[in-house]
């Protein structure tokens, strides 16, 4: 019997497998040379220019953070201003709330007087809620002054 072939370790050069490797032979001097050092003259000029990049880019990003702080304090004034009218309105509402409230209370006890008594009483209540929404207009629109 003879023996069976020993199987070879590498499989043979085809096309492709030749390719790849004249490739990398090619390759191989380009590959070895990238760590020489560069002259000092055009080691100095890549710093330069290093230092020139850096130093723009810091530049652009400096002026792109102060836009950007610029928008963000113009949304923050307009919030601020909105918060105020809205501190303002809601003050204006209260206050006529309560006004209302105590109209209503005052016109209520005046139905326990008669006649002239009655009137002069409902009168009075009714320039009480006049002078009271007065007031809350008033306070609305000093508020509305001191937020602008």
């Amino acid at each position: 019997m003879m023996p069976a072939r020993a199987a070879r370790a590498f499989p043979p050069f085809n096309q492709g497998n030749r390719r790849v490797f004249t490739a990398f032979l090619c390759a191989l001097p380009l590959i070895c040379s990238c760590n020489r050092a560069a002259s000092p003259e055009a080691a100095a000029n890549d710093i330069a220019e290093a230092k020139q990049s850096a130093a723009q880019e810091v530049a652009d990003a400096k002026r792109e953070a102060e836009k950007a702080i610029d928008r963000a304090d113009q949304a923050v004034q307009a919030k601020a201003g909105d918060l105020a009218a809205a501190t303002a309105k809601a003050g204006y509402d209260l206050a006529i709330a309560k006004a209302d409230g105590q109209h209503k209370i005052a016109v209520q006890k005046c139905t326990t007087k008669d006649g002239a008594a009655q009137e002069l009483c409902k009168q009075l209540a009714d320039a009480d809620f006049e002078a009271a929404r007065a007031n809350a207009k008033a306070a609305q629109a000093a508020q509305n002054l001191r937020d602008q």
